[in-house]
């Protein structure tokens, strides 16, 4: 077999970084601020106005993001083999900006047509842009976390404006001005992609130019993708009118997954095979890491409308508007710390081995779950807990996140054989996808009955007692992960 891979042009190593990460940064944060946007809005928009019962909107939600985050296998592994990264991007961004702007119509039928072009479009988009980030750095060079560190905040800026401008419009003006409103800011980053694209040469292109215009009954295989990509949107919708067979797709889809990385491992090198093996942990890990977090989409939406005194300065905030701001905002007011502070601890060889980050960060994300479990307490007399309290734990939360989520993105760069990078990293998002299903299992855990949702004094402890049982196991689960990172270290060979 051959094990040569394809030589990626790298950036030089330098003090700064490479010009095209700003170029990714802000398409990646006009593209995250229409889709972070809308999906603020679609728990209490199917509960509040489409009146459907908790359980069937978490199911719906879970169903949603699941699928977001599953798209990205067909992606990357489209772009890997035949489309390249840009042109992949472009096309996905094209599909979001339809369904964005289907969502704004306020038909019956464009609730479910308009996020199934989003997924699609999410498919193509997501994996690739983040695959186009990795290719400006060596594997080693001590920039790359760094870099990735630095284009995350670019998606949380997206995300913490998303948040607050779609969710203030969509709660207290239309829920489809909010919509449309995401709509307008996807054909934006298109539109920043489009223009800088250029400055990447040939990063990302088309692996064989050749066979992608090579006709099949008379077709360009360049069109069949399309035209395929576009046939699975009414499957998509289908799934949503029957989301109960959901269960067997992802967790079939799952086994499938993690099978074929124990193959592709086994027909390699013996480095190689226990890179990818300690991929595999990373990547099974974090599925957990996603079920537990992903609440801030499901569940701690309706709790902040419910069970959060949003009063400050004599003023009542908006409470979507608030809970999807805070997560990215806080993202921004860290990232740079943290994208200065590993550097800095590699410098003094002290910075942890990425298997101990992300043990880290399930005990952070526990941390600010026991914050909210502790506010629920003392706040049991009103049914209220007090903003604060929701803004510290968000606090511990994030910092957890930026312990995880673009180390995942850099590690998965850095393990995996170069002519299945988009691969595996649709197989990164693919568990995520997992964990945002899982997300919504675990929130219908939280659903509150009918008669007392106007009632927060009875509804808070059906938030409390899941929220504390979040964050013991997600502490048990982190001070596992720091206790077998030495092995995991030892199959990761030269990569840190």
């Amino acid at each position: 077999m051959d094990l040569t891979e394809p030589k990626i042009p790298e950036a030089p190593a330098s003090t700064g970084h490479p010009k095209q990460l700003y170029m990714l940064f802000f398409a990646e944060m006009w593209e995250r601020f229409s889709f972070y946007g809308m999906k603020a809005l679609l728990l209490a928009y199917m509960v509040t106005e489409l009146k459907f019962d908790e359980p069937k909107g978490y199911a719906i939600l879970g169903s949603y993001a699941a699928l977001v985050y599953t798209m990205p296998l067909f992606g990357g592994v489209m772009a890997d083999k035949y489309l390249g990264y840009q042109k992949a991007v472009t096309f996905g961004g094209i599909l979001m900006s339809i369904g964005h702007l289907v969502l704004a119509v306020p038909e019956d039928w464009s609730f479910f047509y308009g996020m199934a072009f989003i997924i699609c479009g999410n498919g193509f988009f997501k994996p690739n842009v983040s695959n186009l980030v990795g290719t400006l750095y060596a594997n080693n060079d001590p920039r790359k976390d760094s870099g990735f560190s630095i284009f995350y905040m670019g998606i949380n800026i997206g995300a913490a404006l998303g948040g607050l401008l779609c969710g203030y419009v969509g709660q207290q003006i239309n829920w489809h001005y909010g919509f449309g409103l995401a709509g307008i800011f996807m054909i934006v980053g298109l539109i920043v992609f489009a223009l800088g694209k250029k400055s990447l040469q040939e990063r990302g292109l088309p692996p064989d130019a050749a066979a992608l215009k090579k006709p099949l009954l008379g077709i360009p295989t360049e069109i069949i993708i399309y035209g395929a990509s576009l046939l699975i949107i009414p499957v998509i919708v289908a799934l949503f009118h029957r989301y109960e067979i959901m269960d067997f797709i992802m967790f079939g889809l799952g086994a499938v997954s993690f099978l074929y990385i124990l193959v592709t491992a086994f027909k390699m090198d013996p480095v190689a095979r226990y890179k990818l093996f300690a991929a595999l942990v990373l990547i099974s890990f974090s599925t957990l890491f996603w079920a537990f977090y992903e609440q801030n989409a499901g569940s701690l939406n309706l709790f902040a409308m419910r069970n959060v005194d949003m009063h400050a300065g004599g003023v009542e905030l908006p409470a979507l508007s608030v809970n999807n701001f805070l997560p990215p905002a806080w993202v921004i007011a860290l990232s740079f710390f943290f994208a200065w502070l590993w550097p800095a601890l590699n410098r003094r060889g002290m910075e942890p081995s990425t298997p101990g980050k992300f043990g880290l960060s399930f005990v952070l994300l526990g941390l600010g779950f026991c914050v909210f479990y502790a506010a629920c307490k003392l706040g049991s007399d009103t049914g209220l807990i007090s903003l604060p309290a929701f803004i510290l734990g968000y606090f511990f939360i994030i910092c957890g996140e930026l312990c995880i989520s673009p180390i995942g993105l850099s590690m998965v760069t850095k393990l995996s054989p170069a002519r299945i990078v988009g691969m595996m990293m649709g197989i990164w998002f693919f568990a995520s996808a997992i964990g945002e299903f899982l997300a919504g299992k675990i929130g219908a855990l939280m659903s509150v009955p009918e008669n007392v949702v106007d009632n927060p004094v009875l509804s808070l402890p059906y938030y409390a007692d899941i929220i504390s049982q979040i964050g013991m196991y997600s502490i048990g689960i982190g001070i596992l992960l720091i206790l077998i990172s030495p092995l995991i270290r030892r199959w990761m060979s030269d990569v840190r």
